[in-house]
């Protein structure tokens, strides 16, 4: 059975929020405080409002307490048990679990709480507008979200080993790639370091 947003030929979005945050030593990342609420709920609320309407998300880290003390109603949640070896399970898991006739996934990460509703808009457009396999760019750099078209989930799994993610596909492909700018309208940050989580949680 085809999926609403799959009828609609609108990508589904990819969440991946399974890190342990080992060099943080705070917990799951997904469930660190964000303005107020759990930063998983916050990285969903941008999908929705830049767009995505069908949200799929995978766990690892703490899976049952993210489940239980974050609100992901709405959300089809995908558990990694394998979480530590790195991103790339993560991203093959969810591939794996995007329904058939869904046309591309836009995958995000749950730790980069500067990527705007507007990014993720302007990657939604370029998936109306043709682009089968696309990353934010900021100032000119290649960064996240990412728009993987249906096509490429094969290849981009086979890539995706420790935390390399699809980062094998886009190198690969990169004539193939369209860099969507997004550096006026969302921050590139991701939170791997206490430094980092300070510059942002403060």
């Amino acid at each position: 059975m085809t999926s609403t947003a799959a009828t609609r030929g609108a990508p589904v979005a990819l969440l991946l929020a399974a890190g342990g945050g080992r060099r943080l030593g705070l917990g799951p990342k997904a469930l660190l405080p964000y303005r107020g609420r759990p930063l998983i709920e916050h990285a969903l609320t941008v999908l929705r409002e830049g767009g995505c309407t069908e949200l799929f998300v995978v766990l690892g880290a703490g899976a049952d307490e993210v489940a239980a003390g974050a609100g992901l109603d709405g959300c089809t949640l995908v558990r990694n048990p394998g979480w530590a070896s790195g991103m790339g399970s993560s991203l093959r898991l969810g591939l794996e679990a995007l329904p058939p006739g869904a046309p591309a996934a836009l995958v995000s990460l749950v730790d980069t709480p500067g990527v705007s509703p507007a990014a993720v808009a302007r990657m939604l457009t370029a998936h109306q507008q043709g682009a089968r396999l696309a990353a934010a760019a900021y100032r000119g750099r290649r960064g996240h979200p990412v728009l993987i078209g249906a096509e490429h989930w094969a290849e981009a799994a086979r890539g995706a080993v420790g935390d390399a993610g699809a980062r094998a596909l886009l190198t690969a492909r990169a004539d193939e790639l369209t860099l969507v700018e997004c550096g006026d309208v969302a921050v590139a940050d991701d939170i791997d370091t206490p430094e980092a989580w300070a510059r942002w949680s403060g």
